[in-house]
């Protein structure tokens, strides 16, 4: 019938990750780190990535959550180290554990997949839990996954909902996905094919396949929307031309 829920917890914060965390770091950290920071920043932009690590792993090792957090995407990618899931790991937890939501994002990815430390899903869904407390729409998206599979939590789709709603109101367009398919399934809320379709095309409209196709699916059908054939094959033909089948 559909294409169902999305259930691949890798994000792309691991490889955008450093980018993500330059406006947080020019307000919080002193002038003189900072300028480290930035030239490291502008070395990883242009690609010398042992420019970056030097300018970042003396950051890292006083302290700075930031640059802790980079070194850890520099080895869990092997951007200009060799790759090691464990000193990603080391970085990741140095970092997450002063409160870097990012980190503590990705320091879930790690223990999920059981990257650098034995795959342990308590452990990934504590630490999805404290980014997601912070409003890592990501790790909204994944603690809401642990939720619906029952991985390292108790099964429980209500507290899926929850987190997926969390992420989908905060635009994240796997969880709109992900909601849609909840409230068409009528798993963790009532039954309901028009919030369904709200839930889809929210996520159809950013691009994402899988949600366009389950879109298609509710014109086919007129299920929340009336029949459309023609709108039908339109997100049909969006969802085929991304690879979905």
């Amino acid at each position: 019938k559909k294409g169902g829920f999305e259930m691949m917890h890798k994000s792309l914060l691991k490889k955008l990750g450093l980018i993500v965390v330059v406006v947080a770091l020019f307000l919080s950290a002193g002038q003189s780190a900072w300028g480290g920071f930035q030239e490291g920043f502008d070395a990883y932009k242009r690609g010398d990535y042992a420019t970056a690590l030097k300018e970042w792993r003396p950051l890292a090792e006083q302290g700075d959550a930031e640059a802790q957090f980079n070194l850890g995407v520099m080895y869990d990618n092997g951007w200009g180290v060799l790759k090691d899931d464990k000193l990603a790991v080391k970085w990741y937890r140095k970092s997450a554990e002063q409160g870097n939501a990012n980190a503590q994002f990705n320091l879930g990815q790690m223990y999920d997949e059981g990257d650098g430390v034995p795959k342990d899903y308590k452990l990934a869904v504590k630490w999805y839990r404290k980014s997601a407390e912070q409003g890592n729409a990501s790790a909204q998206l994944n603690l809401g996954v642990m939720y619906r599979r029952g991985l390292g939590v108790p099964k429980d789709y209500k507290l899926a909902v929850k987190w997926w709603r969390k992420s989908a109101e905060q635009g994240h367009a796997k969880a709109q996905n992900n909601l849609g398919w909840m409230y068409d399934e009528g798993l963790g809320v009532p039954k309901d094919y028009k919030l369904a379709v709200k839930w889809y095309r929210k996520s159809a409209e950013q691009g994402f396949a899988l949600a366009q196709f389950n879109l298609g699916v509710m014109y086919d059908n007129g299920w929340g929307v009336l029949k459309d054939d023609k709108l039908a094959v339109k997100w049909y033909r969006k969802s085929a031309d991304q690879g979905n089948a």
